[in-house]
């Protein structure tokens, strides 16, 4: 597998993780709020602390999704090619 398919691989892994932690971040606020997350925290309407919260939780649950598929399919690539990316930080 060459450099160019793990980019191309990696960057759908990207947009999948991203895909997954929305709705992980969604699920996960509805179990500890109990109502839906903000539909648009930059409006003047959600409460300042909630768009906050949102801002908050939603951002580390996507970064962390993100790092894992990531390191996943660095070590998924070293292990198929027996050696590493030339650039495993350059995955999407």
């Amino acid at each position: 597998m060459g450099e160019k398919v793990f980019k191309i691989l990696g960057t759908a892994a990207a947009v999948g993780a991203g895909v997954l932690a929305k709705k992980i971040s969604e699920g996960g606020w509805k179990a500890v709020m109990a109502s839906d997350p903000p539909a648009n925290p930059e409006d003047p309407d959600t409460e300042m602390y909630e768009a906050i919260a949102w801002a908050l939780f939603s951002g580390a649950v996507i970064s962390l999704v993100r790092m894992l598929v990531s390191r996943q399919w660095t070590q998924y690539y070293a292990k198929s090619t027996g050696r590493r990316p030339s650039n495993p930080n350059d995955v999407s």
